[in-house]
């Protein structure tokens, strides 16, 4: 077998075997080539993704053009960047030149943006291949990716379940093997619920820590994009990549950028962790494997010498009636702008202007955002704007300063990511306000703007994954990653894979 062949077979196998981090080392040393890898995954999507829904876009031609190039440059004897060849997906809320941008909306159909966003230019600059959009719930308002407008993505551990949303297709992408990594966009748990319900690694970062430029807006206050990996090293690397200050988002903070990758060598001794009675103890619904597994992982971090703090948190069970009175009128005004005139689906059925902004407009949206569009503009109408939206900006403040007392007593808080396992696809499609309520250990961490990461625990029973939340102060993701890492390392469970999908039901 010749030695290209040979990289080839490799490359296929190690789409389950590797992570980013070991990919990007066997592409650095040589052992794997990077057309080999991206011709492994274009492979994988290939073969899963019609049963899986994943990727909204494919661009196959671009993804082995750029790998070829990294190839080129290695046998050069150039130094390739830290993602150096390394297969990636996008989120389709986020600009990439040369691809479609639809937020999985009809209203953005045939878009393509002409500028990467921050985020990409820094994966590109970085030397990643990026190999195609993924599904997500349209315009991220979901908690299933079942309103996406180009169909349901799927959970690849139990294909008649739900990946968690919005950004699904990321979360499903990366356990597949559909890339070796991927970002996400999240405003109230969009990317640790789908890590969660996928059995991967995602990262909500601080607001302000990686830059919103090119990333199309759902709540501005509250968006926020971040990394998915299968290990906890992985999103550390990609998160060193996209963090920093952007001249070209006001919002973007200037805060030294740590090294992450540096954190994960030390233990959790000395850390306090802390357990908020809202999250566990007192949690209305929590699935007794869930706590099980959360009570089992604070067990283990104390053997590992960190001190176990009961903590509170006594408004959690009002976020998220402010995260979905503040979000929705935030979207209410951003959306404005699909209006039929300027951009995005116009009808074709003519008629005065009124006419034209409410047939487009119709046309254009789906269920599920047209439901939150109403909620926030009757939140922000005049004689509601003080009784509903004023007001849930005041339990914001309380929610807030909530988080930062119980971060004065400890250095990081831990809980459930969802309160229940991943539920089948359709069975909360007729209760919004059901599936709204799947988002109360997530949203608090966005309406305090503060970093949140999913690690995966080991699975249930029924081998449905179970995801770890983990909360901390403002721009220190780096003692998350410190102890999302001893997770993984004790628990293994980011070694798991899932089964290629055999049948859609």
């Amino acid at each position: 077998m010749s030695e290209a062949n040979s990289k080839t077979t490799v490359a296929a196998e190690a789409l389950d075997r590797l992570d980013l981090s070991g990919c990007a080392a066997a592409i650095a040393d040589g052992s794997l080539t990077s057309e080999a890898i991206t011709a492994a995954v274009l492979a994988r999507i290939e073969a899963r993704n019609s049963a899986l829904g994943a990727m909204l876009h494919v661009d196959a031609d671009g993804a082995i053009s750029r790998a070829r190039d990294i190839d080129a440059r290695r046998q050069r004897g150039e130094t390739l960047g830290p993602l150096g060849g390394v297969p990636l997906t996008i989120k389709d809320m986020i600009s990439v030149v040369g691809m479609p941008l639809t937020a999985a909306s009809r209203i953005l159909s045939g878009y393509r943006p002409p500028y990467d966003a921050t985020v990409v230019a820094r994966l590109r600059a970085a030397g990643a291949v990026l190999v195609g959009k993924t599904n997500q719930d349209e315009f991220a308002m979901g908690s299933a990716n079942e309103t996406s407008a180009m169909g349901p993505a799927r959970n690849p551990w139990a294909i008649d379940r739900v990946p968690g949303g919005s950004s699904g297709g990321s979360a499903v992408a990366v356990a597949s093997g559909m890339g070796f990594g991927s970002l996400g966009t999240d405003t109230g748990g969009s990317i640790r619920l789908p890590a969660s319900f996928c059995g991967v690694v995602g990262l909500k970062p601080t607001y302000g820590r990686v830059s919103r430029y090119g990333v199309v807006a759902y709540a501005s206050s509250l968006d926020q994009v971040g990394p998915f990996g299968r290990s906890v090293a992985d999103v550390a690397r990609l998160l060193a990549v996209i963090a920093g200050r952007c001249d070209r988002d006001s919002t973007s903070a200037d805060q030294p950028v740590a090294d992450y990758h540096a954190s994960l060598a030390q233990d959790v001794a000395g850390l306090r962790v802390g357990v908020p009675r809202e999250y566990l103890a007192d949690a209305d619904g929590l699935d007794a494997t869930i706590k099980k597994r959360i009570e089992t992982t604070c067990e283990l971090l104390a053997d590992r010498g960190a001190t176990i703090v009961q903590t509170r948190l006594p408004h959690t069970r009002q976020s998220i009636a402010a995260y979905y009175l503040i979000a929705t009128a935030e979207a209410s005004a951003n959306l404005a702008r699909y209006d039929g005139v300027r951009f995005g689906h116009r009808t074709s059925t003519g008629g005065a202007l009124d006419g034209l902004y409410e047939r487009s407009r119709g046309e254009g949206f789906g269920v599920e955002v047209k439901r939150r569009i109403l909620l926030g503009t009757f939140a922000l109408s005049s004689g509601y704007y003080d009784a509903w939206y004023d007001k849930a900006c005041r339990v914001r403040r309380l929610i807030h300063d909530d988080f930062l007392a119980a971060l004065q007593q400890c250095d990081v808080l831990i809980g459930p990511t969802s309160p229940v396992p991943p539920w089948k696809l359709g069975e909360m499609t007729d209760d919004p306000v059901a599936t709204y309520l799947m988002d109360v250990f997530t949203t608090g961490a966005n309406l305090a703007g503060l970093p949140a990461l999913c690690v995966p625990l080991q699975p249930a029973d029924d081998g449905l994954p179970v995801g770890l939340q983990l909360i901390g102060r403002h721009f220190d993701e780096a003692t998350l990653l410190r102890v999302g890492h001893v997770c993984n390392r004790e628990n293994g469970a980011h070694l798991l894979r899932p089964p290629a999908p055999e049948v859609v039901p």
